[in-house]
């Protein structure tokens, strides 16, 4: 099956100057991710690479250069692009599950799609069976204090799976979590990359991931400094 160029950047700089110093954290990346891809980037601490997520998911502006989504430069989006592209075409999982803490499992997951505009009935069926996909089904009327650290970062993941995102973006989304529930959560990118040809970009520092994706970047000093190519 050919893969689409979903995502790519090029020649991307970002450069932060405070109190008369300038600290370059992005120093021209030339990047692509294909749809159906599941790939992790790895890196040391201030390597950039959550600067980087930030910028391809269009939370942050770049000082130069250009990301290109499905060919549109989202650099160049005004506001109201922004927020449709962060509401329908993307999801985030990030190190922390941001869960709201008085809704159920059932109404986060739902959260995505009432912002967009879905009846509650429309989005009934497939959060039910977003939260049974992640191993959730008898837990979704439980709030997240009822919830252990690993069911909460799945229902986050489910959320992020609701409006059917062309691609997800995960900061660290095992960060928080023991060794069995990281496990647990990595397999789950998988199984979800494999059911749903969902695309995934993922930071993390943890080498069983990097194994289990279908390709991994490496960055170092701003720069993408190794790119391996798909193992599956």
């Amino acid at each position: 099956m050919n893969k689409e160029l979903l995502l790519e950047t090029k020649a991307l700089t970002k450069v932060y100057e405070e109190t008369g110093e300038r600290l370059e954290i992005l120093r021209g990346i030339d990047f692509q991710i294909y749809t159906g891809e599941y790939l992790v980037l790895t890196g040391s601490s201030g390597s950039g690479k959550s600067t980087f997520l930030n910028m391809v998911g269009a939370l942050d502006k770049p000082t130069s250069g250009s990301i290109l989504f499905k060919g549109k430069d989202l650099s160049k989006m005004n506001e109201r692009e922004r927020n449709f592209f962060h509401k329908k075409n993307v999801g985030f999982v990030f190190q922390f599950h941001h869960l709201l803490s008085e809704f159920s499992a059932f109404e986060n997951v739902c959260l995505p799609a009432r912002i967009l505009g879905s009846t509650a009935v429309e989005c009934k069926e497939r959060a039910e069976a977003l939260l049974e996909t992640v191993g959730l089904k008898d837990r979704i009327r439980h709030l997240p204090r009822e919830l252990s650290g690993g069911e909460r970062q799945r229902v986050a993941v489910a959320r992020a799976l609701m409006n059917h995102p062309d691609l997800v973006f995960a900061d660290e989304p095992s960060g928080n979590l023991d060794e069995k529930n990281s496990e647990m959560l990595n397999e789950l990118f998988g199984e979800l990359n494999k059911k749903f040809n969902q695309t995934f970009l993922i930071v993390s520092h943890d080498e069983r991931l990097a194994k289990m994706a279908s390709r991994r970047v490496h960055m170092h000093g701003g720069l993408i400094t190794t790119y391996e190519k798909e193992t599956r």
